[in-house]
């Protein structure tokens, strides 16, 4: 069995990049659920948001999740809040490794600043609002397998390390 990669952290911690890096990298297959979802829907995760809430997205989260955490051999980047559902943990822990990117508050906002497809920040105060969410799901984060802090450090040098512990420790 080839293991999948699970990348979670907070919105601009570099999953994204660091997924392209790493699948490119291991010749795997990424997959980026926020994007399957906005496909499924037919819509941008801004609107799904808008106009459905935050539970409905999670819930279809979740189905993604279940979908794509029964094959095998997939970088699997998730949206920031995938942790706050144990039974999505638990699907992606069972075929995956799961590498959490963490940065700090002022490396997210920086990264951050310029989009507004965040619908979380769309507040007075987008500082602030990162420093609460990043407080409330830091237990979550930390049930990763791996954390690996992304300030100061390229989307290559983060794939490397992550290609590194991978290939010792799941060959």
């Amino acid at each position: 069995m080839k293991k999948n990669i699970v990348l979670t952290g907070f919105m601009g911690t570099g999953k994204t990049r660091v997924g392209r890096e790493l699948a490119r990298m291991l010749g795997m297959r990424l997959v980026e659920l926020d994007e399957e979802i906005e496909k499924a829907e037919g819509m941008a995760i801004k609107d799904i948001f808008s106009r459905h809430g935050e539970k409905y997205f999670r819930d279809r989260e979740t189905e993604m999740v279940k979908r794509f955490a029964e094959e095998e051999g997939l970088v699997i980047s998730t949206g920031g809040g995938v942790v706050l559902r144990e039974e999505n943990m638990a699907a992606l822990r069972k075929k995956g490794l799961i590498v959490c990117l963490w940065a700090e508050p002022e490396t997210i906002l920086e990264r951050t600043s310029s989009s507004d497809e965040r619908p979380l920040l769309n507040v007075q105060d987008p500082g602030k609002r990162i420093r609460e969410l990043l407080e409330y799901r830091r237990p979550f984060y930390e049930k990763a397998d791996i954390t690996i802090r992304t300030d100061d450090k390229t989307p290559l040098e983060i794939a490397e390390e992550i290609a590194r512990i991978y290939r010792g420790g799941h060959k």
